[in-house]
């Protein structure tokens, strides 16, 4: 219930005061001054806004550009970045003036059937008659207390908030088609690797039968290779699904999921991991988008705290119009013209209990907002730390594995020399064959691993949008 009593804002002024302003609470974002793992290298900003060039990989560029114009995720982003703005401008709206322009006409015919006819001007009981009027009404609320001057702050929250919402999608997308398509240039060498495994356990078989059918060798030698050579080729055959079904996912991502796997070529080729630019947690601010996102949240949050507040001060409105008519009758006519100025005000009384309630279900949001925030840049930190720990992990494991990977196969071709001249037995041979493949296995994964966790650290850091193009003050005062 609204009552007009303008002395009334007092005692809303007085309610408000009993419960306490609300207020936001200034987050805590204390981080360490550096990152407990190794540092990264210099360089430009622009190193983080475009990382995946740092790979040097021509096709991944291609892919990603592909994926941030015409993926499904990209333009599904890009509609929800324009509901935002559409939606901010109805705060907008509301600090101007609204009203319609009205207008109609009417004509009537009257055909007196009995009693007498009067026909004097001004009024008729028989004849014709005509009316047309033409009104323009406004209304304009008069933000004193500024309530609508923080709805439009809190409008301009969410479109912030919609922003890096936006651009955290964007970058997701490219570190999703990155992670994807060095998958699936591993499952290529895998691929590469278990065919080539085919061809030397087929050329072990030929050997075993040869030596059994001239008595040199057991029968259960070539039994043994034929088995593994059924495994060999079963593990090719899985793989083959596997990368069709990666390079079907690389074309949803990037937009083309209705064209043949043939149109994406995979290169069974892992290049070098590039290094990842050096930088300081503080700096996880401004260039994570999603911690810029739950700070732009707060400013929508404490600007619908301020519409809470100020809910509990009068409302004044003006009225203005203008107006036309014109009167047609037989013998009269009539044609006026007028102007009106108004106001109201409005106080609430009766309902200030449930805007209290109002008022404290928002400051909590508020506050949910606040810790929302917090959360963000705690686990924005932990992501950045992790991943680069881990990243340097990954490239000592590669160094490792390579230097193993070579050596392991020199012992196989040289133990396969051995058995194809009969100095060794096929177990040896085999030995030394599996504990190559093995290790070549475990390289590829490293290198893949190594390559993914540098995307990983990539995003974690803030990666793969122009953090530079938008201030950092996300409340918009």
């Amino acid at each position: 219930m609204r009552l007009a009593l303008p002395a009334a804002s007092a005692a809303g002024l007085a309610i408000l005061t009993l419960a306490g302003c609300a207020s936001v609470r200034e987050p805590t974002t204390t981080l360490p001054q550096a990152y407990e793992a190794p540092a990264g290298v210099a360089t430009p900003a622009a190193g983080l806004d475009t990382w995946w060039t740092a790979f040097g990989d021509a096709q991944l560029d291609g892919l990603i550009d592909q994926a941030l114009r015409a993926s499904p995720d990209a333009l599904s982003a890009a509609a929800r970045l324009a509901e935002a703005r559409a939606v901010a401008q109805t705060a907008l709206a509301a600090l101007l003036p609204n009203g319609s322009l009205q207008g109609q006409g009417r004509k009537t015919h009257t055909e007196q059937l009995s009693g007498t006819v009067i026909n004097i001007p001004g009024f008729s009981t028989n004849g014709d008659s005509e009316s047309y009027s033409a009104n323009f009404d406004v209304s304009w609320e008069i933000d004193l207390f500024g309530r609508l001057r923080s709805g439009r702050r809190a409008a301009r929250g969410d479109v912030a908030a919609a922003r890096f919402n936006y651009e955290g999608a964007r970058a997701s997308l490219a570190a999703n088609v990155a992670d994807t398509y060095f998958q699936a240039r591993g499952l290529a060498i895998q691929l590469d690797d278990a065919r080539e495994t085919v061809r030397i356990q087929q050329a072990l078989q030929d050997v075993a039968d040869r030596r059994a059918q001239r008595g040199l060798g057991a029968t259960s030698d070539a039994d043994r290779v034929a088995g593994d050579l059924a495994q060999a080729q079963a593990r090719a055959a899985g793989l083959e699904a596997e990368l069709q079904a990666a390079r079907r996912t690389l074309l949803v991502l990037v937009g083309r999921g209705a064209e043949p796997t043939a149109n994406l070529p995979v290169v069974a080729d892992l290049g070098a991991v590039p290094a990842v630019p050096a930088t300081l947690p503080s700096e996880l601010l401004a260039r994570r988008p999603d911690v810029r996102e739950a700070q732009a949240r707060i400013a929508a949050a404490a600007g619908r705290l301020d519409v809470a507040e100020r809910a509990f001060f009068p409302t004044f409105t003006l009225t203005p119009g203008l107006g036309w008519s014109r009167s047609l009758q037989p013998e009269f006519s009539s044609t006026t013209r007028n102007w009106s100025i108004g106001g109201a005000v409005s106080q609430p009384i009766l309902d200030i209990p449930q805007l209290l309630i109002d008022l404290k279900a928002q400051s909590a949001r508020t506050e949910q907002a606040v810790i929302a925030y917090e959360k963000v840049v705690q686990t924005a930190f932990a992501e950045a730390e992790n991943s680069l720990v881990q990243l340097d992990a990954d490239r000592r494991g590669v160094v490792l594995l390579q230097g193993g990977e070579r050596r392991a196969a020199r012992a196989y071709e040289a133990a396969r020399v051995r058995y194809v001249a009969g100095i060794d037995d096929l177990q040896q041979a085999l030995a030394a064959e599996q504990a190559w493949r093995a290790t070549r296995t475990q390289l590829t994964t490293a290198q893949v691993q190594a390559l993914r966790r540098a995307v990983q650290a990539y995003k974690a850091l803030g990666g793969g949008w122009p953090a530079e193009s938008l201030p950092m003050n996300a409340r918009a005062r």
